[in-house]
């Protein structure tokens, strides 16, 4: 049973979005105490980014679970001359935001390969993801989760197989920004099992939109060289030390299929943990 307003949580995302727009909290619903972490290191709010951001780019992408009463956004800013892609998660309580977790990335060039990324003048989203889907082709709220997860399965350890999930043949994902199209084809050829693990939580499940949103870490050990894509194809992988990506990313499922994915993420030291993640739980 739906606890939170739908329309509340939304307004409670846009009035974030302006006070940090604003460098300016009071623009938006915050409780005297906030969590707040940017890319997995809690700090005092407001802090990171709020400091330096000086333009949404957007247009942004605002997904609610009313029975969580968490948010989700997705959206680009930029840091005068710097562009940067922006997820954020957001905790409403008692009316109140208590909890915002930024992930962000920008271009940045250390030892191992770059994330993609995109140009935040040229930053859309599929118009599919921000409609509402009529009860009768909706999926069951557990039914969102298990593709989310049958696409991270899929992800880790990639060896040609899908796993727990399906794709549209029109389905694209955007990475920080730039586009793929060709999602299922990528999996099917085996090209990511440099993924050793991919760990992750779902915190917005938005049943309107038949979206469902994780955190979560890739990881990548570093050991795996040379291999063999599943046409035979030899190929070297890019990742050559211990390194993670951490992210917030988002599946839109229609017609029980996954027909969008949306992720912002950036490196990060290997087999980080977040500071929202349960203690115990890797």
């Amino acid at each position: 049973m739906d606890q939170f307003d739908k329309a509340f949580l939304e307004e409670a995302a846009d009035a974030y979005r302006a006070a940090y727009r604003a460098h300016d909290p009071s623009f938006a619903p915050f409780a005297e105490r906030v969590r707040f972490s940017e890319n997995n290191v809690e700090m005092p709010f407001p802090d990171g980014t709020w400091d330096t951001v000086t333009e949404e780019v957007g247009p942004a992408l605002t997904l609610s679970d009313t029975t969580l009463g968490t948010v989700g956004i997705f959206t680009a800013i930029r840091q005068r001359e710097i562009q940067g892609f922006l997820a954020v998660r957001l905790r409403i309580e008692g009316g109140r935001i208590t909890e915002a977790e930024h992930i962000i990335s920008t271009r940045r060039n250390l030892s191992s390969p770059p994330t993609p990324i995109g140009e935040v003048d040229e930053y859309v989203h599929e118009p599919l993801i921000d409609r509402t889907v009529p009860h009768a082709e909706r999926v069951q709220r557990e039914r969102l989760i298990e593709h989310a997860n049958g696409y991270f399965d899929t992800l880790q350890r990639n060896d040609g197989e899908i796993r727990g999930t399906s794709f549209h043949d029109y389905a694209t994902r955007r990475e920080n920004g730039l586009l793929f199209t060709d999602i299922l084809g990528g999996f099917r050829s085996g090209r990511y099992a440099f993924n050793d693990r991919v760990r992750r939580e779902m915190v917005v499940i938005d049943e309107e939109r038949q979206v469902a949103m994780a955190r979560g870490f890739i990881d990548h050990k570093g050991v795996l060289d040379e291999y063999c894509l599943t046409d035979g194809t030899k190929t070297k992988s890019v990742f050559q030390e211990p390194q993670s990506w951490g992210f917030l990313e988002m599946f839109a499922i229609r017609e029980d299929r996954i027909a969008a994915v949306v992720a912002d993420f950036y490196q990060a030291p290997y087999y980080t943990v977040s500071p929202w993640t349960t203690p115990g739980r890797r």
